[in-house]
C-alpha cells in the first residue's frame, strides 16, 4: 500500500492555496518534489486531486502521499554547510545551475533517509557562494527533474522560485527542450535508427513499470534511438527520450530484446553478473548526455538557443572498454 499522511484543516490554516499548505507540511522537501507530487496526483483533499492553485476550507482532509522516513527528513532540517562543489558544474548562471551527477548518487532523499544526495551538495555549494541563505525558509534552490541513483548526468537546478517553476514546466511541457541520453545495451541492435512506441504504466507497489495498453491505464511512451558504436555482444546507443515516464528507457530497452548493461530491474540478470565479476560495475549503464535548449525567456533567458552536453564518465568508459576489448 502506497504510504499517506493525513491533516485536517483548521480555522486557522483555512483559505490558503494546498501549494503553500504542503509547502509547510513539509518545509525541507524540494520544491520539485512538491511539484512532482502535484503532478502525479499524490496530493488530494477529501480524497479527490486537486491543483496547487486550490483553497482550503475548514474541515478538509489533506493527505499527502509519503513515506515515513521522507516524512522524517522533510520536517527537519539539515543543517547547511560553506562547501565547494564536489561534482561537475555544466552550466551556470544567476537562475539556473546544471551539473553532472555521477553515478550511485541520490538526487534527494530516498525512503531510507539518506541525506547523502546531490541536492544537499548544491545547497552547500549555493550557501558558500552566499547566493542562498539556510535561514530563509521562503525559497530552497530545487531539481526541476531527478535522475535513477545509478544514471549519471546532467541534473537542473532552479537558483530562483521563478526558475524553478519555469524549469519545472519546461521538462513537463517538453516543447522547448530535447533531452539525449548514451546507453550501453546487451546484443547487436539490428537497425541503426529506431523509434519504440509502447505505453507504459509503473505499479506503486512493486516499484516496477510495466507494458499496458492505452485503454487498460497505460500512458504513451515515446523512445527514439541511434547506434553510436556497435562492438558485437554489446552497442552504445544514443537515445531521444520524447516522453518522460518512469524507467522508459529501462523498459522500453528490454522489451526491445536489448536490455541496458547492469540494469538490476529490468536487465539480463545473467549478463549482468557476468559484467560485475569482469568490471565491478553494478547499476544500470546509463548517462544523461545532452539537454538542448529551444526559444526561452525570462528567468531561462539565458539558456535559450544553447546545448549542453556531458561526456560519459570514466567508470562508464572503462566498462565499454572491459566488455569490447579486441571488437573496435
Amino acid at each position: 500500500m502506497v504510504p499517506m499522511k493525513e491533516a485536517k484543516i483548521t480555522a486557522s490554516n483555512a483559505g490558503q492555496k494546498i501549494e503553500k499548505f504542503v509547502k509547510k507540511f513539509l518545509p525541507e522537501a524540494p520544491l520539485g518534489f512538491i511539484y512532482k507530487a502535484f503532478r502525479k496526483k499524490d496530493v488530494k483533499v477529501n480524497g479527490h486531486w486537486v491543483k496547487k492553485d486550490h483553497v482550503l476550507q475548514e474541515g478538509d482532509v489533506v493527505r499527502i502521499y509519503v513515506t515515513d522516513a521522507q516524512l522524517q527528513d522533510f520536517q527537519k532540517p539539515r543543517p547547511v554547510e560553506k562547501k565547494p562543489f564536489p561534482y561537475k558544474v555544466a552550466y551556470e548562471d544567476e537562475n539556473v545551475l546544471i551539473v553532472d551527477k555521477p553515478k550511485g548518487l541520490l538526487v534527494y532523499g530516498d525512503q531510507k533517509g539518506s541525506r547523502e544526495t546531490l541536492g544537499n551538495a548544491v545547497l552547500d555549494y549555493l550557501y558558500y557562494k552566499e547566493e542562498y541563505d539556510p535561514k530563509d525558509s521562503s525559497f530552497t534552490p530545487s531539481p526541476a527533474h531527478r535522475l535513477d541513483r545509478n544514471t549519471s548526468g546532467l541534473v537542473c537546478y532552479g537558483k530562483t522560485d521563478a526558475a524553478l517553476k519555469a524549469l519545472t514546466d519546461l521538462f513537463k511541457e517538453r516543447t522547448e527542450i530535447e533531452k539525449y541520453y548514451l546507453a550501453l545495451v546487451v546484443g547487436d541492435v539490428e537497425k541503426d535508427k529506431g523509434r519504440i512506441d509502447i505505453p507504459l504504466k509503473k505499479d506503486p507497489i512493486q516499484g516496477r513499470v510495466f507494458q499496458c495498453p492505452l485503454a487498460q491505464g497505460g500512458k504513451t511512451a515515446l523512445t527514439e534511438y541511434s547506434v553510436v558504436k556497435r562492438y558485437g555482444s554489446y552497442t552504445l546507443l544514443r537515445l531521444h527520450l520524447l516522453t518522460g515516464r518512469t524507467h522508459q528507457l529501462r523498459v522500453h530497452l528490454s522489451l526491445l530484446g536489448h536490455p541496458i548493461v547492469g540494469d538490476d530491474k529490468y536487465g539480463d540478470f545473467e549478463n549482468n553478473r557476468m559484467v560485475k565479476s569482469l568490471t565491478g560495475n553494478e547499476g544500470q549503464v546509463l548517462h544523461a548526455a545532452e539537454l538542448h535548449f529551444g526559444k526561452l525567456d525570462g528567468a531561462l533567458s539565458a539558456l535559450s538557443g544553447l546545448s549542453i552536453v556531458s561526456s560519459l564518465p570514466s567508470d562508464r568508459q572503462k566498462v565499454i572498454e572491459a566488455l569490447t576489448k579486441g571488437r573496435r
